[in-house]
């Protein structure tokens, strides 16, 4: 069988679907069968943990739990969870999850689902969920971020723990439920993409946000005050997506405390992700040698300096409890010769981004010429436009050099991209969903640096059409990429 492989890049919440927002339901077993006809065998998706105000999956407050907005209604009611009558009705535009609006019309049917969950003694989770579902219940009676709840809660004072859970039992085991439903859902799912033959690829941040479970539980492990602030927060320096960096604000390690007890957090955070998915994606993995510390009241990240990471001893660790190291390192950005190093001594997977290959001469390393196997090629990421919208932004430099190499007109380049991909010696080639489409800027999922108007791109029903899966597979074959 040939190492060669194809895939797709989709978060669940861009599936097409009455509801809203895309789930783990039919639709996504529809992008299954769609996939194996396309003779596609990797999925990947953004992280599935819970997402902020604005719907972004890297500011999740725990990183073990998952989203429950990605419950399936339907799959609910088929199992009897809800009535056909409870559905939510929903009138927001098909192409854009309205967050808001989208939580708010399934929160009864969820809550319904969730009551006859715990009411059957269905429910079982692992301790950490246990937690999480606590943290979710106080979050919601307090109003307000972790670190400003009273002191006894703040501290984790065992009785006020206690009294927080009879006081929130119903809220708690609403939570606990919910957790249980989408683990049931998701882990149906993936069976089905085990017998199609589909690998579903997932991602972890780098970094935790202040008001989660996780620092809220073990606050000994980041670098915070008395008070539970950042003494320093996350960012990164000016680059092509940023004048000014992009100061995200996360606290930072505190990495003698993780060295100490073996990366156990590490540890406990990779081993939920793969019960989950078959391969993880490291974010920002630029950040196990040195991250880009910033003053806590810092209002850009133009003035922060490099610190060291976690280095080599995380990896490892995480070598000495997963031995075939099912992990693909997202190595963009500024990356220097320590970080290289330290990917390839793991055998980790890099990436390569066809759209940033034209920023150069012929020495570019992301020129197809110059992939290496060890690499997994794309022509964008979830934080790119799309390959329509970034042809039709490219300089006229760009734009030439783009059009010469790949011997197209603009009017083509964008498939041409795409063949360049499958045809890429790269072992591994993923495109976005948006790509394949063909679609333009309005399609873009993220636009780094910015809050608003983003995470909400949905596809189209009808996306998953025949002839298009015919199309996908006719270029896989060609390249190689064919698993039969």
């Amino acid at each position: 069988m040939s190492t060669r492989r194809a895939g797709l890049l989709l978060h669940p919440t861009s599936l097409p679907g009455p509801y809203g927002i895309g789930d783990v339901g039919p639709a996504a077993r529809e992008l299954l069968a769609w996939m194996d006809a396309a003779e596609l065998r990797i999925w990947q998706v953004l992280p599935l943990t819970p997402v902020d105000t604005f719907g972004s999956p890297y500011a999740s407050d725990s990183t073990l739990a998952m989203e429950p907005l990605l419950l399936s209604i339907d799959d609910l009611v088929e199992d009897g969870w809800l009535l056909a009558r409870e559905k939510p009705f929903f009138t927001g535009r098909g192409t854009r999850v309205d967050w808001p609006a989208v939580t708010q019309a399934k929160a009864k049917a969820l809550g319904l689902a969730a009551e006859r969950a715990v009411a059957a003694g269905a429910v079982q989770l692992e301790p950490p969920l246990e937690d999480y579902a606590l943290f979710r219940a106080l979050t919601r009676e307090q109003g307000a971020p972790w670190h400003q709840w009273p002191e006894p809660l703040r501290r984790r004072d065992p009785a006020a723990l206690a009294a927080a859970r009879d006081r929130l039992a119903a809220s708690v085991a609403r939570q606990r439920a919910l957790q249980w439903l989408i683990g049931e859902q998701w882990a149906r799912l993936r069976r089905e993409s085990t017998r199609l033959g589909v690998d579903v690829w997932g991602d972890v941040p780098f970094f935790v946000g202040l008001d989660s479970c996780d620092v809220w539980c073990r606050p000994d492990l980041w670098r915070l005050d008395d008070d539970g602030l950042p003494e320093a927060v996350s960012g990164v320096p000016p680059d092509a997506f940023s004048a000014e960096g992009q100061l995200w604000g996360h606290p930072l390690f505190r990495e003698g405390a993780h060295a100490d007890e073996g990366f156990a957090w590490w540890i406990a955070r990779f081993e939920r992700a793969l019960q989950t998915v078959d391969c993880v994606r490291i974010d920002h993995f630029r950040g196990v040698c040195a991250v880009w510390e910033n003053a806590a009241d810092a209002t850009t990240a133009m003035d922060g300096t490099w610190v060291p990471g976690p280095g080599r001893p995380l990896l490892a660790a995480l070598r000495e409890r997963f031995e075939d190291m099912p992990f693909l390192a997202e190595d963009l950005g500024i990356v220097t010769e320590d970080v290289t190093a330290l990917r390839q001594e793991f055998a980790l997977p890099g990436m390569t981004i066809l759209q940033f290959a034209f920023d150069g001469g012929a020495d570019h390393a992301y020129l197809p010429h110059n992939h290496q196997r060890d690499r997994v090629c794309y022509t964008g990421t979830h934080d790119n436009d799309t390959t329509v919208g970034w042809v039709h932004g490219l300089d006229e430099t760009r734009r030439d050099r783009m059009r010469r190499y790949l011997a197209t007109s603009d009017r083509d380049a964008p498939y041409a991209l795409m063949r360049a991909a499958w045809r890429s010696v790269c072992d591994t080639t993923i495109l976005p969903l948006q790509d394949i489409l063909g679609l333009g800027a309005d399609a873009r999922m993220n636009v780094p640096g910015t809050s608003t108007s983003n995470w909400s791109w949905r596809a189209g029903v009808g996306a998953f059409s025949l002839s298009l899966a015919s199309r996908v597979a006719d270029e896989v074959r060609i390249s190689g990429r064919h698993q039969g």
